[in-house]
């Protein structure tokens, strides 16, 4: 006899829809999964196998032959035990199959019968609504991840044979639901905050920009200036994650294995600060499976790279094409899959191996050379690549002593946020967000200059001996500073902070 059960996989963060037939025949005892099956696809067998005699089974002792369907894309993870133990039992007349063209089956059996949870649900179940399919049977511990999809009926199954029951009619299992609205408003917190921050007013200043416009920033300054401290607050001044954003990143997440059981919906921004020792693909995304890198796992966030000198090279370059096209596509034999990496990169680095080049209170000790070797590693046409260039002094005693209040995230996201709004009602009928999108032929339209800011810019372009790509992103970031101070035209004023966010070209790269 024959049975069909449909199911889902992944590709990338997307799910796509598996059919699951089982075939039952005569002849001698086999049990064969053909469609492009990985390892864990076809070790499926045993759990199978098991799971069915330990739920109170027959396991049929005939020629059993299952199809995943389309069988020109490699299937692969644990996603079919579930569908297709259900399948063996319609097949067998162990089951009804009335409610089987209704409903869609995820899960991973043990092998005393319980269903174990899968990666990837979110994605899986919002292929499945675009399909059409209103049902979803899934693992209890999945049930509050698919339920943030609309228009698809979550019922959460904690073992095989409670799924057979539910199927047969024999018990009855609500839909699981969520308040997702709630969820999104009363789950977003940060711990860390801006005032904590001892002075370094001109850097809480620079982030403020950067946060505005969505501008690339890199801090150059001693140890223990403060660089990584006001680095990880970035993300308590960037506005708040919309719904769609928020399952967006979590549909990363899921995927990749890392999303919290307590945790269904990612409604925080990421703050990614992957170590020196990270390779390409651990940076990128890939594998035999590509699965998505720091870039993506960074997306609608922060990601972090402190002591950027210290990263391979490699390393650093494979940023430079997700900077520009917010996006990662990997081949394979198998697949081509394309990641989203809409990031913000934040960067830190020392002005040299010792960190005191341009200290007053200590001798640098680095010869010339040194010094050459260590900034190399941070290519020009990477640099080109952000915004904001920010020298971080070292604190001052007084500072650290002064119970000066400082001025709290809270405060600082609500004239970004302010920015933000000017920025996207400017934008509504463009594909642009924020500033630091905007292409050059955009920059001709929306970055105007007077005769003041032409000529302060040309100055500015003879002196550092600027890039065609750092002059626009100068226009970028004056545009985002006019934007804060609730300009409609860029002012001399405007220009000349944003042309002091590119000093660092005079001290290093020219």
């Amino acid at each position: 006899m024959l049975s069909k059960i449909t199911s889902c996989a992944l590709l990338g963060i997307n799910g796509y829809i598996v059919e699951v037939e089982t075939d039952i025949s005569n002849g001698l005892p086999a049990f064969d999964i053909v469609g492009l099956p990985d390892s864990a696809v076809r070790e499926s067998r045993e759990r199978v196998r098991s799971a069915i005699k330990n739920s109170g089974f027959n396991f049929p002792i005939n020629r059993i032959t299952v199809n995943l369907a389309p069988a020109d894309t490699r299937k692969e993870g644990p996603f079919f035990d579930l569908p297709i133990a259900i399948g063996i039992l319609a097949a067998t007349e162990q089951l009804k199959t009335d409610k089987l063209k209704q409903i869609a089956i995820i899960g991973e059996l043990s092998l005393n019968g319980d269903v174990k949870p899968v990666t990837g649900v979110l994605s899986m179940a919002y292929s499945l609504q675009k399909r059409g399919f209103k049902k979803l049977l899934c693992p209890l511990e999945n049930a509050e991840e698919a339920a943030i999809v609309e228009g698809v009926q979550v019922y959460p199954i904690k073992n095989l044979k409670e799924s057979v029951d539910f199927l047969n009619g024999e018990k009855h299992i609500p839909a699981f639901s969520i308040d997702i609205k709630n969820y999104l408003y009363n789950n977003s917190n940060i711990e860390v905050d801006f005032s904590e921050v001892k002075g370094q007013e001109n850097i809480k200043r620079a982030f403020e920009v950067a946060a505005a416009g969505h501008h690339n920033i890199i801090m150059i300054g001693p140890p223990g200036s403060g660089k990584t401290m006001i680095a990880r607050r970035m993300p308590s001044i960037l506005p708040a994650m919309t719904f769609e954003e928020a399952v967006e990143v979590t549909k990363i997440y899921s995927s990749a294995g890392l999303l919290p059981n307590s945790r269904p919906l990612i409604v925080n921004r990421p703050f990614r600060a992957p170590h020196h020792t990270i390779s390409a693909a651990g940076m990128v995304g890939g594998g035999r499976m590509p699965k998505p890198g720091e870039v993506s796992l960074a997306h609608f966030g922060v990601l972090f790279l402190d002591e950027m000198p210290e990263f391979r090279r490699d390393v650093l370059e494979v940023l430079r094409q997700p900077l520009e096209d917010e996006i990662v596509t990997i081949t394979r034999v198998n697949a081509t899959i394309t990641y989203p990496a809409k990031f913000l990169l934040i960067g830190s680095m020392n002005p040299c191996p010792c960190g005191f080049l341009w200290s007053e209170k200590h001798e640098c000790s680095c010869t010339p050379n040194q010094i050459q070797r260590y900034i190399s590693k941070i290519s020009g046409p990477l640099l080109d690549r952000v915004d904001i260039h920010i020298e971080v002094p070292a604190v001052e005693f007084k500072d650290l002593e002064e119970n000066i209040e400082s001025e709290t995230s809270d405060s600082i996201r609500k004239r970004v946020d302010s920015a933000r709004m000017v920025q996207l009602q400017r934008y509504k009928n463009l594909p642009f967000l924020y500033n630091s999108q905007l292409t050059p032929r955009y920059i001709q339209r929306f970055c105007r200059l007077n005769k003041p800011c032409k000529k302060m810019i040309k100055d500015a372009f003879d002196k550092l001996g600027l890039s065609a790509r750092a002059y626009n992103r100068i226009l970028k970031v004056a545009r985002t500073i006019a934007d804060l101070d609730m300009s409609e035209n860029i002012r001399e004023e405007h220009l000349a902070e944003a042309i002091q966010y590119r000093n660092l070209d005079r001290k290093f790269w020219i």
